[in-house]
């Protein structure tokens, strides 16, 4: 069976199957950042890259005109050129010594892609695209805004648990993952993530996209009143997952998320409040039981996660004080300072994709204080600064013109909330990867991009059907 397109319906939904396998099992595997997990993930990624052949062939092969917007994975196409490039210029040797593998530097072109490790590109490289061609799967072939949202909702719907899960470890004062029986290399962790930053970009993410399916059933289903449809799971779910951040002791997602609840209120306040009319509830009694509902909610909240909110206050109090303080020798300005100089060094290609570990410590003028010994740093703390220092201006430029020729499709149109919460999402995290680095996390990565392209082709289904309502 096909649908209006001719898109095989099975084969619509394997493609979010796959998609949903994957983003499920890289949350519980640790965010996917334990080293051992990335080969499986790459893996399962590779089904989504195989997927998009074989759908892109079968359109040849059936003489059918391939999806329009075959042309949106071009810049990628020519990312792995450059990247597959880089291969064949190494810029680094290994040198055995008594303490293991030395890396020592090679002369080479600045003018042409190289790298300097290559196992760790070609891992970094396949690792991406089994992200993206799985998401852009999405955007290829799926032709069903139902089926969309059916993917949203089970991916909202792990996250929740996820969040219910990483509350209780926390609560019970878990000293490990998965309560205990995993011990976590970072302190700062929750849930199944390794690290609390990553965890809050992820319930970001999650929380713009449960947004987006309460409002879209606000009315209910078939406008049965918000009462009377899934809107009102999803807000409880937009609750305790938006409460797992500040649990966690991440301090600038806590920020994000307000930031994204108090959109969702001032833009999904009407549309509640008609739903609730439509459950035949007056505007007066339905306002009074949510203001009592909301007192409760912060009152527990605050109970809850008060104290970890305040001694992380004082912690970002201490750190504030302590960088304006003279003589002190660890600073966020200097780590970027010297990833600037070594991306300077290798403009327009960079260093190769996943290599800044390896590359850094050559730049690296971080020092403890009243130590002589180097701070070790595995990212740069701005996903755009490592970048720029792994793939150049050139691979950056293209990695940021396949996000950016989808989103031209939103000024052709008046976007509505499922789509809007889902890249309000996107751009809170996008924003955060200034000065953090959110995209080091695989989970986080992959529901970025999976978020962006449900958002890009639901706006593109929806204007296809006001376009034959109207030819109608």
């Amino acid at each position: 069976m096909t649908d209006n397109s001719g898109e095989p319906q099975g084969f619509q939904r394997l493609i979010a199957a796959q998609l949903a396998v994957f983003i499920v099992g890289t949350t519980w595997a640790f965010g996917g950042n334990a080293s051992w997990v990335r080969t499986p993930i790459s893996l399962w990624g590779s089904v989504g890259i195989l997927l998009t052949v074989g759908g892109l062939a079968w359109r040849l092969f059936t003489k059918r005109a391939l999806p329009s917007t075959t042309h949106w994975i071009w810049p990628i196409v020519l990312l792995n050129a450059l990247v597959l490039a880089s291969e064949f210029s190494v810029s680094f040797k290994n040198l055995a010594s008594d303490g293991g593998v030395l890396l020592v530097p090679m002369k080479v072109s600045l003018w042409l892609p190289s790298t300097a490790v290559q196992d760790v590109t070609l891992r970094s490289l396949w690792l991406f695209d089994g992200i993206y061609f799985s998401c852009v799967n999405l955007v290829l072939f799926v032709e069903r805004k139902r089926l969309l949202r059916i993917i949203v909702a089970i991916v909202v719907g792990n996250s929740f648990i996820l969040a219910v899960f990483g509350t209780v470890q926390k609560l019970i004062g878990s000293k490990g993952i998965f309560f205990g029986a995993v011990h976590s290399p970072n302190e700062a962790f929750f849930a199944s993530f390794v690290y609390d930053n990553h965890w809050g970009a992820f319930m970001v993410l999650m929380c713009g996209a449960a947004i987006a399916l309460t409002l879209r059933y606000a009315y209910g289903i078939r406008g049965s009143g918000f009462l009377h449809g899934p809107g009102l799971a999803g807000l409880v779910c937009v609750c305790l997952m938006a409460l797992s951040v500040p649990l966690s002791g991440s301090r600038a997602c806590s920020l994000l998320v307000i930031i994204l609840v108090l959109g969702a209120v001032g833009y999904g306040y009407p549309l509640v409040m008609g739903g609730l009319h439509a459950s035949g509830l007056k505007p007066q009694y339905a306002m009074a039981g949510i203001s009592i509902i909301a007192l409760i909610v912060l009152s527990w909240t605050w109970s809850v996660v008060g104290e970890t909110v305040a001694s992380r206050a004082e912690v970002t109090r201490n750190q504030i004080l302590h960088f304006r303080a003279p003589g002190d020798g660890i600073s966020r300005k200097t780590l970027y300072r010297d990833t600037w100089r070594m991306t300077l060094d290798k403009p327009l290609f960079g260093w190769g994709m996943g290599t800044y570990p390896n590359v850094f410590p050559l730049y690296n003028t971080e020092q403890r204080p009243n130590e002589r010994l180097p701070v070790v740093y595995h990212d740069a703390h701005s996903d755009w600064l490592q970048g720029l220092a792994e793939i150049g201006f050139a691979g950056f430029v293209l990695i940021a013109s396949a996000a950016v020729i989808p989103l031209r499709i939103l000024l052709k149109t008046k976007v509505t909330p499922f789509p809007y919460f889902l890249i309000f999402g996107c751009l809170l995290v996008l924003l955060y990867a200034l000065i953090e680095f959110p995209f080091g996390n695989v989970a986080v990565e992959l529901s970025w991009t999976f978020c962006l392209a449900v958002a890009v082709q639901y706006v593109r289904l929806s204007n296809r059907s006001r376009v034959a309502s109207k030819l109608a």
